[in-house]
């Protein structure tokens, strides 16, 4: 991925298993860093840091659970791949209702802790990059004026220029212009694409039932 390199989060408070996961996910190539304990984790963290976290769910202080709730509430939604000693199903299910990438108990197999940060920092890539695109839209929709937001959404609802004159109370050639102003704003160059970035953010077309 471009930018700042992706990191692997450990938080465990039993350092023989933090530094054997260390070991473990550094001979895999990944980029890691590990903390003792939950507290320290959330003190140096940047939600802004590429990557996922691998948390112990029984700790001192917060447990995993916790943890995830504390990142959530600070509105980072890292990707979170739980371990734990125990074979506790509720815990587990709790997990993963909470949108945890995977839940290993330990011993976990390297292979399948490998496998399953990958598809953690592959999820957070992807978020990150949906994130960045939907920023960039609403920086262009704050471009429009009030009347080109109007035949925006009447653009993606599928009128026709003459169909949308008619429900603006305006003359085509007018809304020729506006529609071309739109699609130059946005950075587009087809009503497909120009629907495909408003869906991202919500915009609802004119005339649908939601009326958004």
């Amino acid at each position: 991925m471009t930018g700042p390199t992706a990191t692997v989060f450990l938080v465990d408070d039993d350092q023989a298993v933090l530094k054997g996961l260390e070991r473990l996910l550094h001979a895999a190539g990944f980029e890691v860093r590990a903390f003792a304990s939950p507290q320290a984790f959330l003190d140096e963290h940047d939600p802004a840091a590429p990557g996922c976290a691998v948390l112990d769910v029984a700790m001192d202080g917060l447990n995993g659970l916790q943890l995830q709730r504390a990142l959530a509430a600070r509105g980072d939604s890292r990707p979170v791949i739980f371990l734990t000693g125990r074979g506790d199903i509720p815990t587990s299910v709790q997990a993963m209702k909470a949108g945890a990438v995977d839940f290993f108990t330990k011993p976990v197999e390297a292979k399948e802790l490998v496998s399953a940060v990958r598809l953690a920092l592959e999820r957070d890539r992807q978020a990150r990059e949906a994130r960045v695109e939907r920023d960039m839209i609403e920086q262009r929709l704050a471009l429009l004026t009030p009347r080109e937001r109007e035949v925006l959404r009447l653009v993606v609802a599928g009128r026709l220029n003459k169909q949308i004159a008619a429900a603006l109370g305006t003359a085509e050639k007018t809304v020729k212009v506006h529609r071309g102003r739109v699609m130059a704003k946005m950075g587009v160059r087809s009503v497909a694409e120009l629907v495909r970035l408003t869906g991202q953010v919500g915009i609802t077309p004119a005339g649908s039932d939601s009326g958004g």
